[in-house]
């Protein structure tokens, strides 16, 4: 521990308590490692303030000090993105006690949630009121509002709704002098210059702290309804999904699953089984929902358009859930993916997009070209076909020393996927966010224009690397954390 850190914790567990203070490094220990596993930090402390003027009292601090601060919510990042430095350099800034539920008016289909606010209970809050939140993960238990407008996450109900930031109306945040920047008020119209809200979300925690959002709520659903088919191809998904669009705006979650996908859940995941008989190389997942007993029931809604493109050779197979307990079963076997993947060996997962036309051809050719250049390797996409964003996995060889593989040529997979991602005009982050997993590759393949902004965006705010060094985009020369 630095002398600098030994006087922040002072003067922060001065003015906010013993309880803003973790020194404990058996408490730490959990929030050192990132989501996936392969990240490790350090650091001797973790601040904790409990309102938003505690935070602001340790960001001015952390200022006056010169030490580094880690903003953290619920660690869920997938690009060890709020995994402190290595070398212990900073304190990691917890804002999970910031988790009141300040306002939720249905009138208005807003709510104000603090940025600790863990999603599963603000889906419980808006649903006590007759409303909802619609954005869902699988990390819903555990993620944070805070986070989730830190990262722009986004989830299965993208393809209706929009990832956080155009769910996310207003803005709370501490800015890396301890000022705060309130935007909560969800403005229709607003011309005062740069839009500082949309600036904060997806900034990850480079240019401040959001401490509280605004967000939008949707009419809580009435009922839904949940299918899967069977397809020959990629292409003949999204021709089904194209049918469904035309047909209707009820459709709000369209997940595409390859086979092997499949195979892996059914090998590694008690309870669960193939929703349909024969050999099927493509599946999708299908939910549509309706607020309003007017509209028409959504399963058979999907009942009525999966039938029309079963006649028409679109889709091989298909069943539409018939109880709950039933589209819960389907929902497990693309929810629990992560973790079969997982247990059929070491891969490395690239939460890549590109545009929705060009998605089907990339999940067959990518796939191939990644192959045919790393001989042994598996690749194989899977996710939100409706927004083109899928988790494109590639698989080590068979009896691969997972460690040793990511730390070399899973280096070269990773620049090799990512340069075809980029050739097929799309994008290395969809929903994930940058972190420390994307920051070179972010700087090796944007285009000068774009780092050169986001560079100044970032020494405007933060000359110092002080909020959450080493992430997103970095300062210092050959990307050196400060």
């Amino acid at each position: 521990m630095t002398p600098a850190q030994t006087e922040l914790i002072a003067a922060v567990r001065a003015a906010l308590g013993d309880k803003a203070v973790v020194i404990d490094p058996a408490d730490i220990a959990p929030w050192l490692t990132d989501w996936r596993g392969r990240f490790r930090g350090n650091s001797p402390a973790i601040l904790a303030p409990d309102t938003v003027a505690g935070v602001q009292l340790v960001v001015a601090k952390a200022r006056e000090f010169g030490v580094a601060l880690v903003p953290q919510g619920g660690n869920t990042s997938m690009v060890a993105g709020a995994t402190p430095p290595e070398n212990g350099s900073a304190l990691i800034l917890s804002t999970r006690r910031l988790n009141r539920i300040r306002s939720l008016r249905p009138a208005d289909a807003l709510a104000v949630a603090e940025a600790g606010v863990i999603l599963s209970n603000l889906h419980d809050a808006a649903l006590a009121e007759g409303m909802r939140f619609p954005l869902t993960l699988g990390a819903k238990g555990s993620a944070t509002i805070g986070g989730l407008a830190s990262t722009n996450a986004g989830g299965t109900q993208v393809l209706r709704f929009g990832t956080m930031r155009g769910l996310v109306a207003g803005v709370e945040a501490v800015l890396p002098d301890g000022s705060l920047h309130d935007g909560l008020a969800a403005l229709k119209k607003d011309n005062r210059g740069y839009d500082l809200n949309q600036l904060l979300v997806g900034a990850e925690g480079t240019i401040g702290v959001i401490t509280a959002a605004t967000l939008r709520l949707v009419p809580a659903i009435l009922d839904r309804g949940v299918a899967w088919a069977g397809l020959a191809d990629p292409e003949r998904a999204l021709a089904l999904l194209r049918r469904l669009q035309r047909a209707t705006q009820a459709v709000e979650s369209f997940e595409i699953v390859p086979h092997s996908f499949l195979d892996a859940v059914i090998r590694h995941v008690p309870g669960t089984r193939a929703p349909l008989g024969g050999n099927h190389g493509w599946h999708v997942l299908i939910e549509a929902t309706r607020a309003a007993p007017v509209d028409e029931p959504p399963a058979a809604l999907l009942e009525r358009l999966l039938g029309d493109a079963l006649a028409a050779g679109e889709v091989e197979d298909a069943v539409v859930a018939a109880s709950e307990a039933q589209a819960d079963a389907l929902w497990k076997i693309r929810e629990t993916i992560p973790e079969a993947s997982r247990a059929e060996g070491p891969a490395l997962q690239h939460d890549i997009s590109v545009p929705v036309a060009g998605m089907p051809r990339f999940l067959i050719e990518g796939a191939k070209t990644v192959e045919a250049r790393f001989p042994g390797t598996r690749a194989a996409g899977f996710g939100h076909l409706g927004d083109g964003n899928v988790h494109f996995h590639v698989r080590a060889p068979a009896g691969t020393d997972g460690p040793s593989w990511y730390e070399g040529e899973g280096h070269v997979i990773s620049a090799f996927v990512h340069d075809l991602v980029v050739a097929a005009g799309g994008s290395i982050s969809a929903e994930h966010g940058i972190g420390q997993l994307k920051r070179d590759e972010l700087a090796r393949l944007s285009s000068p224009a774009r780092m050169m902004a986001l560079r100044a965006i970032k020494r405007a705010f933060d000359p110092r690397e002080l909020m959450n060094p080493g992430k997103l985009v970095t300062l210092a020369p050959n990307g050196a954390t400060p």
